[in-house]
């Protein structure tokens, strides 16, 4: 059905969907660390904090699972939402990033014994060797009240490469798939979609990939509550930054047309700033703070066989994008305006990392604007930023996925960037699916390997730079 804004808003406060409503207006030119807010080493090696803040152990990969499955590997993208019957509680949809190479992270068993569990409609699809894809999304129930996990079990599974998503305003997760893998390299389906996952969900569900949202390498999604139009970003360097605007708004399966963004005054732009990419139509780099108007191009062909929607969307004029990771929105404290900030992992001349800020205008058929929000400069106080989520009050949360230590950071509307937890444990693996509570009490977040997710509790009003 087609709801209009009163209902859709009404929707979404059912739900409990936490929108940050909040003002990023101005922009990060300046770049500085700041290191008030010095990190306490952890004992037990594993999360580095602050003064005042400690975190909870929810969960970690391999575990027995409330369904009787195995909890799967390398946890990743994670949205949070409310409880639909207990206000001391919350609902994480978890995806696993799996790959097709990766052996480990079954959540059927090492020989995968289980599997006779799973019906056909429920696996989405099977290796080469005839073996099960890991990747996927588990639902975890978590008591906010008592600091503990309530029981956890399977959504989706058979898909492959599970990194990021996001949260829609009508309670589902949209998660997706980063591999993209077609049936001349052993699986028996074409990779690379997005699939919906209720929260409601109570157990797995059948896997049913939105191919009308497109085939791609997909990382994160995020809905604009007022029109309804999901926005995409896309794992690679020659990535574009994509928009899907549904026939019908909140039934994404009923299909509609998926677009890209490119610039009226940079036609098929390279926005890297990385030196070697300034030739061609890029003849200068991205300065940060600079409005740039856009528009949006329809793409064709978008279940895409071969591999090939962004080339060719960047061939028709759109913009190209260093490896586009976390996206999140963020509504204004006006109420008006939204805006959705995205980040492009090596992005930038010193290639550590981009935050950009897209401002859509009024209208599901408007352009907008792109501004570079943001540049690292210095892998000391950002390097690679990944996954992001905007916090309550009003900064971007980034989660690292660099080549050192890595750090969950905070990113200030002037442009300072902050501490906010280090990865202790001695895999040094990234931070991911960095998401917060309905009540804005707890920040839930993963490390990817060896596989924990945690619930991180403070003083949240002291990290304010």
């Amino acid at each position: 059905m087609t709801l209009s804004r009163r209902d859709f808003i009404r929707s979404a406060q059912a739900v409990g969907l936490f929108y940050a409503s909040v003002s990023l207006a101005g922009c990060a030119r300046a770049h500085s660390a700041n290191r008030a807010f010095s990190l306490l080493p952890d004992p037990a090696r594993r999360l580095d904090l602050p003064e005042g803040f400690s975190y909870t152990l929810i969960s970690e990969a391999g575990g027995m699972m409330s369904d009787g499955f195995y909890r799967p590997g390398r946890p990743d993208g994670m949205a949070c939402f409310a409880h639909p019957d207990d206000s001391d509680k919350c609902i994480l949809m978890r995806n696993h990033e799996n790959w097709n190479s990766i052996p480990v992270g079954s959540p059927f068993g090492k020989g995968n014994e289980l599997l006779d569990r799973v019906s056909d409609s429920q696996l989405y699809d099977r290796k080469k060797d005839g073996s099960p894809f890991f990747g996927g999304v588990s639902k975890v129930v978590y008591d906010l009240k008592h600091k503990r996990m309530e029981r956890d079990f399977l959504v989706l599974t058979g898909t492959a490469a599970n990194c990021a998503g996001g949260p829609t305003p009508w309670g589902s997760w949209l998660s997706c798939e980063e591999e993209m893998l077609k049936p001349e390299e052993g699986p028996g389906k074409y990779h690379g979609f997005v699939f919906e996952t209720p929260s409601s969900a109570t157990g797995l569900i059948d896997a049913i990939p939105l191919k009308a949202m497109g085939r791609f390498a997909h990382e994160a999604a995020s809905v604009d509550p007022k029109t309804g139009i999901v926005y995409m970003t896309e794992d690679a360097r020659d990535g574009l930054f994509y928009r899907f605007i549904p026939n019908v708004r909140g039934e994404l399966e009923k299909g509609g047309r998926l677009q890209a963004l490119a610039l009226t005054n940079r036609k098929s732009a390279v926005t890297s700033n990385w030196p070697e990419d300034w030739g061609g139509n890029a003849t200068e780099p991205f300065a940060v703070g600079q409005d740039h108007v856009v528009e949006w191009i329809d793409l064709e062909d978008v279940e895409a066989p071969d591999g090939d929607l962004a080339k060719r969307g960047h061939a028709a004029g759109a913009a190209r994008f260093m490896r586009g990771e976390g996206l999140d929105y963020a509504l204004r404290t006006d109420g008006t305006t939204g805006d959705f900030y995205f980040t492009c992992t090596e992005g930038g001349a010193q290639r550590v990392g981009q935050i950009w800020r897209y401002t859509p205008d009024e209208g599901a058929e408007a352009g907008g604007t792109l501004q570079l929000f943001f540049e690292s400069t210095n892998a000391d106080s950002l390097d690679m930023c990944d996954n992001l989520v905007v916090a309550p009050w009003n900064d971007i949360i980034l989660c690292e996925d660099g080549r050192g230590d890595q750090y969950l950071r905070g990113l200030t509307p002037d442009g300072k960037i902050y501490d906010i937890a280090r990865n202790a444990h001695k895999d040094r693996s990234e931070f991911c699916g960095a998401c917060f509570s309905p009540d804005g009490t707890t920040l839930f977040v993963n490390v990817q390997e060896p596989g924990y997710t945690y619930a991180i509790t403070g003083p949240w009003e002291t990290l304010r730079v």
